[in-house]
Order: C-alpha cells, then sequence, then structure tokens
C-alpha cells in the first residue's frame, strides 16, 4: 500500500457512521454530497476524497494524472456495512482526471469512470475531472411555483441544443446559446425551455437519452459553470428551464454503470427485466436502496445545484409495465401475477415526494404513452404524483386527422372531438415533440395535406387549434419555422426558411399564438375544469367545422373559436355566442400577415361584429361569419368603440 494510502487510515473516514447507514438504507438525502470526487482539505493538507459504492468489487483504486494511472497507488478503503469505497489524496486539485480501477467480483480487471462525476473530459477517453460542488442555486421564494402553477400558463419550447443553431457549422456552446437561445425564445413568447438530456452521453445520435454520466453536464457544449450561466440567464429572463431526465435505462458501455462491480450491481441480473429490448440499453434495479438513492438524489442535485425548474421523465411507461415490448413468456410478473412494475412505481413516487419538500414549485411532467390511471394524482390518492402528463393521444389522434383529405375528414370527426372525453382525467401537456419529426416520420409540415400552400394552412390551423384547446403546449423548435425536412440532429434547423414570407408567417403565428395565450386567462385558468371550455357546436361533420369556447375566472374572460378544417371558404355561417354584444376576430391563421388568403371578418374599422338576438346552437346569440379556408379563427367578447 502507498504512503498516501496509509495517510488515510490513519485519518477520520470521510463516509461517517450516519452516512454509512443512510447509504446502505438508500436514503442519503444528498449522497452526491458525500460520493463522488470532493476537493478538501484533512489535517491541514489540500487533496481530494474520493468515494464509489462498489459493493461486491475485490478491490477498488483510484488513478488519474497524478499517479499515472497506476491502480497499485491509491487502493480504497472498504466500508462493509454499505459497500462504498474512499480514499483522500493529498494534491489533487479541482480539473485533476481521474477513473477508478475496479477489480471485480468476476476477477475482471476494469475502468469505470464515477457514477457521481460532476464534470468530464471531452473526447473519447471519458475521464472523470474533479469538481468542487457547484453552490445551491437560490431562488426568489414563489417565483418558481408561480411559473408552473396549474391554472398558469405554461407553453414549451423544447430544444435539442446541438441541433438548433451551429456557429460556423460548430457545436454551440453554454455562452451562445445565452446570446442567441434565450433572447429568441423570449421573443417567441415561450414560457419555459425543455432542453433534451444534457447529461454526459457517450453516443452523440442517442441525443441524451442514453446518459452515462447523470451528474455532469455533458463536455460537449462547455463548461458546468458555463450550463449554470446558461439556466441563470434564462430566469433572469422570465424563462423556466426544464430537464429531460432519463431514469428509465442506461447504457450497457463498459466504461460506466454496467456491471460496476463485476456484478449487475446497477441493473437487474436477470434480461428479463434488467434489458430494454427496443433500445438495446439496462434497466435500472429500482428495488435496490442504494440504485434509488442515486436516481432521487440525482433529481434533486439538478434542481438544487442547477437551478432548473423541473424534469422532463423520459419514457415512465416502460417503467410502469414489465412486459413492456415484451413478448409472452419473455417477462417477469409482479408478486400478485400481474404486469405493473410496483418497484418503479413507488421510486416515481419517492421522486416526486422529494422534490415537493425539498425544491417546492419544481415540476415533474410524465412522457406516459398509455392510460395508467393516476399519473398526476398525489400518491395519497394512489397516483404517481407528477404534475403533467404528455398527451399523446391528443396527439396521435389530432396528427392523423391533419394527414387526412378533407374529402374523408367527416368520417374522423371523432379524431379531434375525442380528446375531451378524458381531457380532465390528468393535468396534461399537449406535446408535439422530437419524437414526432425523427425517425422517418418526417416534419410536422410534412404530415400535412395538401400541396405547399395547403401544408402550411393545415400546420396554422392545427397551432392554433392546440393553443386553444385544454392543456399545456409544448412545441419542437423548428416546428415554428414550417420546417420542411425532418429533423436531423447533425446539422441546425433550416433557418434560411426565414427568407420565405410564407415561413415568415408561420413563424410569426406561432409567436402571437404565444403571447395572446399568455394574456388571456380563458385559455389556460381553467385547463383542468370541465367548465373552462364548451362545445359551440361539434356535430357539423359535413362541413368539418368545429367550434367551441374557453371560459376565464370571470363572466368577461372568454374566447370563442371556430375552425374550418377543409379548403372551403364559408361565408354567411351562423354560429351562437355566449353572449350578446359585440364579438372581435382576435386571431384568423388565414390572415395574409400569416401567409393566408385573407378571408375573415374584420371590418377594417373596429367595429367588431354585434351578436344578434338570434337563438343558435344552444345560445340566445349569435353571429354570422366568414370562415376561411383551412383556418381557425379565435373571437373575443369586446365593447365598441
Amino acid at each position: 500500500m502507498s504512503q498516501n494510502a496509509e495517510t488515510l487510515h490513519r485519518n477520520e473516514p470521510w463516509l461517517g457512521e450516519t452516512d454509512v447507514w443512510l447509504l446502505a438504507e438508500g436514503r442519503h438525502l444528498r449522497p452526491w454530497e458525500k460520493l463522488g470526487a470532493h476537493p478538501v482539505a484533512r489535517d491541514g493538507v489540500a487533496g481530494t476524497v474520493f468515494a464509489v459504492w462498489a459493493p461486491n468489487a475485490k478491490r477498488v483504486s483510484v488513478v488519474g494524472d497524478f499517479n499515472h494511472w497506476d491502480a497499485q497507488q491509491h487502493v480504497m478503503r472498504r466500508h462493509a456495512a454499505c459497500g462504498a469505497w474512499e480514499i483522500f489524496v493529498p494534491g489533487v486539485a479541482e480539473g485533476t482526471l481521474y477513473k477508478f480501477a475496479v477489480l471485480g467480483a468476476d476477477g475482471l480487471h476494469v475502468l469505470k469512470t464515477d457514477p457521481y462525476a460532476l464534470r468530464t473530459e471531452r473526447g473519447a477517453g471519458h475521464a472523470c475531472m474533479v469538481m468542487r460542488l457547484p453552490d445551491p442555486v437560490l431562488r426568489p421564494p414563489g417565483q418558481r411555483a408561480r411559473a408552473n402553477a396549474l391554472n398558469g400558463p405554461m407553453a414549451i419550447f423544447e430544444v435539442h441544443v446541438g441541433s438548433w443553431r451551429r456557429p460556423d457549422g460548430r457545436l454551440p456552446d453554454w455562452d451562445y446559446l445565452a446570446r442567441t437561445l434565450v433572447p429568441y425564445v423570449v421573443d417567441m413568447g415561450f414560457t419555459h425551455i425543455e432542453l433534451m438530456p444534457v447529461n454526459e452521453h457517450p453516443f452523440y445520435g442517442s441525443w441524451g437519452y442514453q446518459p452515462t454520466g447523470l451528474y455532469a453536464p455533458t463536455a460537449r457544449y462547455g463548461t458546468p459553470e458555463a450550463f449554470r450561466h446558461f439556466v441563470a440567464t434564462a430566469h433572469d429572463a422570465g424563462l423556466q428551464v426544464l430537464l429531460d431526465w432519463v431514469p428509465a435505462h442506461f447504457p450497457a458501455d463498459a466504461h460506466a454503470l454496467a456491471r460496476f462491480d463485476g456484478t449487475p450491481q446497477f441493473e437487474h441480473a436477470d434480461p428479463r427485466e434488467g434489458f430494454h429490448r427496443d433500445w438495446n440499453t439496462l434497466i435500472y434495479n429500482y428495488s435496490r436502496n442504494e440504485v434509488r438513492n442515486f436516481l432521487v438524489g440525482n433529481a434533486l442535485f439538478w434542481v438544487e445545484r442547477y437551478g432548473v425548474d423541473g424534469l422532463r421523465v423520459d419514457a415512465v411507461a416502460s417503467m410502469l409495465y414489465r412486459d413492456y415490448s415484451r413478448p409472452e413468456g419473455e417477462w417477469i410478473p409482479n408478486r400478485d401475477g400481474g404486469r405493473e412494475n410496483y418497484d418503479a412505481m413507488d421510486f416515481l413516487r419517492e421522486v416526486n415526494r422529494v422534490l415537493g419538500q425539498e425544491a417546492p414549485g419544481a415540476i415533474t411532467v410524465a412522457e406516459e404513452s398509455t392510460a395508467f390511471p393516476g399519473v398526476t394524482a398525489p400518491p395519497w390518492m394512489g397516483g404517481l404524483g407528477f404534475h403533467y402528463k404528455w398527451n399523446l393521444g391528443w396527439m396521435h389522434d389530432t396528427l392523423a386527422y391533419f394527414a387526412l383529405d378533407p374529402v374523408h375528414r367527416p368520417y374522423h370527426h371523432d379524431r379531434i372531438s375525442f380528446a375531451m372525453m378524458y381531457a380532465y382525467s390528468e393535468h396534461f401537456v399537449l406535446a408535439l415533440s422530437h419524437d414526432e419529426v425523427v425517425h422517418g416520420k418526417g416534419s410536422l409540415y410534412g404530415k400535412m395535406w395538401g400541396d405547399p400552400w395547403q401544408k402550411r394552412a393545415n400546420l396554422r390551423a392545427l397551432y392554433a387549434l392546440m393553443y386553444a384547446h385544454p392543456g399545456r403546449k409544448l412545441l419542437f423548435m423548428g416546428s415554428e419555422l414550417a420546417q420542411i425536412r425532418e429533423w436531423n440532429h447533425d446539422t441546425e434547423l433550416d433557418w434560411h426558411l426565414l427568407d420565405k414570407p410564407d415561413h415568415v408567417g408561420v413563424q410569426r403565428l406561432v409567436r402571437d399564438l404565444n403571447h395572446f395565450y399568455r394574456s388571456h386567462q380563458a385559455l389556460y385558468a381553467r385547463d383542468d375544469e370541465p367548465e373552462g371550455f364548451g362545445w359551440i357546436d361539434v356535430q357539423d361533420r359535413a362541413q368539418s367545422v368545429f367550434s367551441f369556447a374557453r371560459y376565464g375566472l370571470t363572466a368577461a374572460q372568454q374566447i370563442v373559436v371556430v375552425c374550418n378544417l377543409t379548403p372551403v371558404v364559408r361565408h354567411g355561417y351562423r354560429l351562437g355566442v355566449p353572449q350578446g354584444g359585440v364579438w372581435r376576430q382576435v386571431l384568423n391563421t388565414d390572415a395574409e400577415a400569416y401567409g393566408g388568403s385573407g378571408v375573415g371578418n374584420d371590418p377594417g374599422n373596429g367595429a367588431g361584429l354585434v351578436a344578434e338576438p338570434v337563438p343558435w346552437q344552444g345560445h340566445a346569440h349569435s353571429v354570422v361569419l366568414s370562415l376561411p379556408p383551412l383556418g381557425v379563427l379565435w373571437l373575443e367578447p369586446g365593447a365598441a368603440p
């Protein structure tokens, strides 16, 4: 044993009795404060203490530049009660590269990255870098809670930062994104930025969804300090920041978590529980205390130490069902013989409980693609405790409808109306995400029926319908440009489309939708209340016209929405309205400014439309409209000038 290791063994251990007990129980609220690499001074000597959980390893050493990567020099001391190893190495400072040399239970010698590494090198070496814990980010009391409130506006711009813009053809860094992306999102009127995973990941083409360094921002885009500055810049601009978070699976790369101590330490041993067929990845063993602690601690880490405002949890359905994407005979039932994964359910509840307790106002959003009940219900009601859930049923039905030739739309009227049958079963986010514009699915523009003009008209109608429909909004970057080609992570978005007025028009519409949505409570304040929505006419199948009203907290807060989803102009269309008086056309997706044909109902003198005392569609008053082709109108009550 080296002199440095002997020095450690004469010192007080880094992991105290309480730490050891909490780690063994999986109840260490902030395990990242003790595991990993931490620059400290011990007995007046500056250095770094290293600690790692590897319960079945025969020996663990820390190696790096400081000892010429020699596993014989700094052998770590084992805590039998919790399976963690530790060592203090004098003279090791921030920025030093390191790994753990593990002699596994299987007799193999492997170099492993630190599961709790805060920073990694850029490149193929996968080495970790010693870094001091970031200071906690302190937010003004209530600010996060108000911005994420159930009865507030939420318009999310989903971003893959490596392909938003590429200055000089290079990957952007966080400083560039703080200067460019943040102002763009503010100008477009979004309330939140959602970043696809920024954890360290070896394969860029996974977009971050196969992470190996859950505690480290990927080195591709700059330093952890720069990422922290990006988040602070977004906050200063009035935006909230959400991160995609992947606790459902991890890649089998030999340098990372797979068989970390020579056994299935983080994953299940049985591939019927521990291997994802869809992604060729490994599944965390949620029944193991230390694994749950690693993941729950990670959720809190990003909120506390980088100030993010919430986590969108990826692939929740794959966690909840033991038979997810598995044929009969290749999955193990639960203790009751069913398909539900009780351990994963308990883990998700614990994540949501801890965040609710330690980071009030921070939110979690589930990407859950099934009808699993109670995803956004509180645990005491048997729910999972998420704040929001992606409404993937709405997305599939709506996109399928807009892909149809209008000749066939009357026979599929319920694809638009059906979502209201379950709209209040969960707290929903209407998501048109990256998943819909990759893997041969084409762009949103490409999914629309018709020639180029009709595709843009359909797309504008889709966006206006989405923003008027109950539920928070999410739009993937490039969709606001009416990007023609499918998203490609290896290049930037097709910004050259903004040289064309028709594409500028779609972008202008999205901007106007966001700003109007945020300023009108009728469009968001009662998203989860049946009283906030009412059909005016959902039976006009023959003409493919839908009309409904959104209601705010007062009688004056009303928006009437009319969708004509055929390429036919309909003059003289009588529509029932909730009250008499003047109604103004406040949005028309067919406006010339948006690239439309200009059919509408603006008399040009600001007089608006006067509702007549003609009962219609269950209302005492009605107005007569011209419905634009493949267009959506929004009307608002208001006094004539």
